[in-house]
């Protein structure tokens, strides 16, 4: 299985791209949440991941978002794909950095305009959540190193 990951700030394209990459498509949106923003990973690992390197279905149950609020979801399932990408914020984090055969850096430069693309995305009533949410991520991409260990970098 190829692992190719698709991370980037809020409101940079990233799903557009990964959608682009073919395969089969988990966003990080379906595991996190405005107060867990990122740690939620062992679920991915342990409902993906490993499954699927142990060449068996893929099992989780996502969030669902309503009215900017995130509700327990439906229960995804799926087989061994030939491409596997993750998308989202915090995909490619430096605990899969050795197991991915692709990382990608999806930025748009201005957080202004992220920001106002993530409120058309998810509505004004998600603004002030957002602000948060770059403000967490500023500090994520820092600490984690994410963009610098990325493969291919795309300015948008």
């Amino acid at each position: 299985m190829l692992l190719i990951a698709v991370d980037g700030p809020s409101g940079s394209g990233k799903t557009t791209y990964a959608r682009s990459l073919g395969g089969v498509v988990v966003p990080t949106d379906h595991f996190a949440t405005w107060d867990d923003p990122v740690a939620w990973w062992p679920r991915l690992v342990e409902g993906v991941l490993e499954p699927l390197w142990r060449d068996e279905p893929a099992h989780y149950q996502r969030v669902e978002w309503v009215g900017g609020e995130p509700k327990p979801g439906e229960w995804i399932t799926f087989e061994p794909p030939e491409v596997l990408v993750l998308e989202g914020v915090s995909s490619a984090r430096r605990a899969i950095a050795d197991r991915l055969d692709l990382a990608v850096w999806v930025e748009v430069p201005s957080e202004s305009e992220r920001l106002e693309r993530a409120v058309a995305r998810d509505g004004e009533d998600c603004r002030i959540h957002l602000r948060r949410w770059q403000d967490f991520e500023r500090g994520w991409f820092a600490v984690d190193g994410t963009k610098a260990r990325a493969d291919r970098v795309i300015l948008r």
